[in-house]
């Protein structure tokens, strides 16, 4: 066995060696790289002639200008029918309709309840006047069987029209 300072002396001087070694190859670039250098250059290509693209003049012959905005629209006569922009949105409001379903009626004191089931699977109990789906829709009645709502759709001119729309009973 050798002692570890003679290990020590013998891996010190054999990373000594590979490092030398690596020297020769930098000097050897060295020279290459300035032999390259010491060449003439080459001839650069002069730049190709730049030709003007070619104009085009627009005839409309009876046809709109497609640069000129069209004439401003005439304002829909409105029906007052419109959302409460300031009435806070109910949590039902955020499902589509036809994700919602009726499960089942209760009635206390207070009247008739509807039991709304959501795409979650939650149970969400509603009554007259409560809104759901995504159509601002206002419940307008709950029987055993329906409950029945008014939709305000958009006409899609900046107005709103009423439709009458319904979730049945489940099975």
């Amino acid at each position: 066995m050798m002692p570890k300072a003679t290990g020590r002396w013998l891996t010190l001087a054999g990373l000594s060696l590979m490092i030398s070694a690596c020297g020769s190859g930098q000097r050897e670039l060295q020279a290459y790289i300035d032999r390259i250098k010491a060449q003439p250059g080459g001839a650069i290509e002069p730049l190709p002639e730049v030709r003007p693209a070619p104009t085009h003049v627009y005839e409309p012959g009876g046809r709109r200008s497609p640069f000129v905005p069209d004439a401003p629209q005439t304002a829909v006569a409105s029906n007052g029918i419109r959302p409460d922009p300031n009435r806070a949105r109910e949590d039902l409001e955020s499902d589509p309709l036809d994700s919602l379903a009726m499960v089942g009626t209760m009635s206390n004191a207070e009247g008739a309840f509807g039991l709304i089931q959501d795409a979650d699977g939650l149970v969400h109990r509603v009554r007259i006047g409560n809104h759901m789906g995504q159509n601002y829709g206002r419940i307008t009645s709950i029987t055993e069987t329906e409950i029945e709502l008014i939709e305000m759709m958009s006409d899609g001119r900046g107005g709103f029209y009423e439709r009458p729309a319904s979730i049945g009973l489940s099975d």
